[in-house]
């Protein structure tokens, strides 16, 4: 079956002859972080000592849907940014991070649909981690909106905060060229299944969300959609 998914697996292999003779241009390399001017809000510490087993979150992980609509603490919302792109140690210019990146150049950036947060005000956030700080860049009922970008699924409106996580490309491509798009996705991969294995231990409701109108989306997070597209979402809120 010829279409443009097989073309892509066979354009972005890996072989023998074609893998080697490039160097990397240092001066050249994209920024390892993106931010924004505007209204910062610092999280809370997370906490990283007891808690459920994590044998016992990956038995129980499933994507739930129906949420209660009761807000989650700013407290609790940090403990799920930490699992999904907390830093964990540095090695010169690079931040190490709860969830493994191709090449350590971790192109995946973080949005935050705010819909019912303790402590903050619904909106448009996006996360500015080597501050461990939350820039708010527009205030409004985003859920509504991005339920109707994502193809109609209300559960987006009703949880209590949407993650949209973005790509950079280049952060990628500079080093991986079409490559990248493999690794791209690998690594939200990755960071959505932290969340999972998260919001069971806090015993919240996630759902990942694949299915999305994807200029739509891009649009609704302010991003191009090309150098930046919008690659994946889940909801996460109180269950029922």
């Amino acid at each position: 079956m010829q279409g443009i998914g097989t073309d892509f697996q066979e354009l972005t292999s890996y072989t023998r002859k074609n893998i080697g003779g490039r160097g990397l241009d240092w001066s050249r390399k994209p920024p390892v972080f993106k931010r924004y001017e505007a209204e910062r809000i610092s999280l809370p510490t997370p906490e990283i000592e007891g808690g459920t087993p994590i044998w016992q979150a990956m038995q129980r992980r499933r994507s739930f849907r129906d949420f209660s609509g009761s807000p989650i603490s700013l407290k609790t919302l940090a403990q799920l940014i930490w699992a999904t792109q907390g830093g964990t140690a540095v090695a010169g210019d690079t931040l190490f991070r709860t969830v493994p990146s191709a090449g350590g150049l971790f192109p995946i950036e973080t949005y935050l649909v705010i819909n019912r947060v303790e402590g903050l005000d619904p909106g448009l956030y996006h996360l500015f981690l080597p501050e461990w700080e939350l820039e708010y860049l527009s205030p409004g009922n985003y859920g509504r909106s991005l339920a109707e970008a994502a193809l109609g699924q209300g559960m987006m409106d009703k949880a209590a905060v949407d993650f949209v996580w973005t790509a950079v490309i280049a952060r990628s491509a500079w080093k991986y060229e079409q490559r990248a798009y493999r690794y791209i996705y690998l690594d939200a991969g990755h960071i959505c299944q932290n969340l999972y294995l998260a919001c069971e231990a806090l015993e919240l409701g996630c759902c990942a969300v694949g299915a999305f109108f994807d200029s739509e989306a891009s649009q609704l997070i302010g991003v191009d959609g090309k150098e930046e597209p919008v690659i994946y979402m889940a909801a996460v809120g109180k269950k029922t």
